[in-house]
């Protein structure tokens, strides 16, 4: 889509503050789609050819990130192609890339915020406070305040000892009740820890109403990572259910909060089922948000790996050798996304002795095939389960100081890296556009 064609969404105070007026990214370019993987890998080469292992300082040949930004922006023209009465809330807990925020932010979209760090960084790129949720149904008091300070006024709950909490801090928020949903079919539940069940709404609505509170709508979530579209189809029954209750007892309902659990492979199908239960069971007049995260950003990222040690594995039974290969990243930092995401990144071969072998190669598996040499990844930490990868095959022999990338490494990888064993937790982000809309919202040449 043209920039000339682009509709920012209909929010009433959509203005940015702070504009972007350019980004420091190494290497920017805007071509159309179809030039992505040639662009992520100048990009990957620029970076790791500037690197001499023999005379760098400390931190030089960390792992670093390449980031498409029109793969964002086209991932938000797609949602507003299938889910044309759902206003997008990102949900800043699964990448607080500030660029990611700052193009999603001349989008117009808006934010789902978990606490009083992500409430501040999405109001310090100028978003205005009526564009953001407190979508976190058991706050902290203090960020509590800082939301109501800051007029941050849409927030969830499900429990009436913090509707107690909002009535003393601030009581003239704009509630969503958080309903229980089944979200057995997702990679991450979130039903064991929020929500209220269909018989206890009746009675936290009654709380509500008795301590004069502004309850406007309901709030769910299938699960991160969903895949059961009946999911959908369920929650909204079950949120006109307490609609109508809300409503009954004089509540003025307004908005429907459909929460995430939207991904990139099955997003058409789940937008479909989702559409039509919204068609049927919300009037017109309601207002749908939803907060997606891992769609917009899993895709967008691609992480680059050096191996800095290699150990020689033979089994004289079987008369094999292979490989463990291990790198400057692991599960306490960038691919933590395997322990809390449940992930499986897939390596590849970026660069093997003097040959860039970016999107030339593939995982070959099993074991015993011809030709291939076989290995086990692991991170660079004092710990056993610092495990990426148990087994793959490639048909190159991997050294010292080769690299290796993984795909769709955006969604629950950097925001969750720790400082484990005294490794960084900070890793380069190199930007790219390869969409001309992305470019000429973010003033990219």
């Amino acid at each position: 889509m043209a920039p000339s064609a682009l509709q920012l969404e209909p929010y009433e105070n959509l203005s940015i503050r702070n504009p972007i007026k350019s980004i420091d990214c190494g290497i920017v370019e805007s071509h159309g789609a179809g030039n992505v993987q040639r662009l992520i890998g100048q990009a990957l080469k620029k970076r790791i050819d500037d690197i001499d292992h023999d005379t760098c300082e400390v931190g030089d040949e960390d792992a670093f990130f390449v980031a498409d930004l029109g793969e964002v922006y086209r991932q938000h023209m797609r949602w507003k192609l299938h889910l044309p009465r759902v206003k997008p809330h990102y949900a800043v807990k699964c990448n607080p890339d500030p660029q990611v925020l700052r193009l999603l932010a001349e989008l117009g979209t808006g934010f789902d915020c978990a606490s009083k760090a992500e409430i501040e960084q999405v109001l310090g790129i100028g978003v205005e406070p009526t564009r953001i949720i407190y979508a976190q149904p058991c706050k902290t008091k203090s960020h509590l305040r800082y939301a109501a300070s800051h007029g941050v006024k849409q927030i969830t709950f499900d429990n009436i000892d913090e509707l107690h909490k909002t009535k003393q801090l601030f009581p003239n928020a704009e509630l969503y009740l958080r309903i229980l949903t089944d979200d057995s079919a997702s990679m991450c539940r979130l039903s064991l820890k929020f929500g209220a069940a269909l018989d206890s709404t009746r009675e936290l609505l009654e709380a509500a109403k008795n301590l004069e509170l502004n309850v406007v709508g309901v709030a769910f979530h299938v699960g991160s990572g969903a895949s059961d579209p009946k999911a959908f189809l369920k929650a909204v029954q079950d949120a006109r259910y307490v609609f109508d209750q809300a409503s009954g007892l004089g509540f003025n309902m307004h908005t429907l909060d459909v929460g995430g659990g939207f991904c990139t492979e099955t997003f058409d199908q789940m937008a479909g089922v989702l559409s039509n239960a919204l068609d049927l069971y919300m009037p017109s007049n309601t207002r749908i948000i939803g907060e997606p995260g891992r769609y917009y950003v899993s895709n967008a990222f691609t992480l680059a790996c050096h191996v800095i040690a290699r150990r020689t594995v033979v089994d004289p039974t079987l008369e094999t050798t292979s490989y463990m290969l291990y790198l400057n990243d692991g599960v306490y930092g960038n691919f933590s996304s395997i322990i809390f995401d449940h992930q499986n990144p897939i390596p590849r071969i970026l660069k093997n002795g003097q040959h860039f072998m970016h999107a030339s190669t593939r995982v070959v598996g099993g074991y015993e095939t011809p030709n291939t040499t076989d290995y086990s990844i692991w991170g660079p930490t004092c710990d056993g389960i610092d495990c990426v990868t148990q087994m793959c095959s490639f048909p190159e022999v991997v050294d010292i100081g080769d690299w290796l990338y993984f795909e769709k490494m955006g969604a629950y990888t950097k925001c969750s890296a720790t400082r484990f064993n005294g490794f960084t937790d900070s890793h380069d982000v190199v930007y790219i556009s390869s969409d001309s809309g992305a470019s000429a919202l973010l003033g990219l040449p």
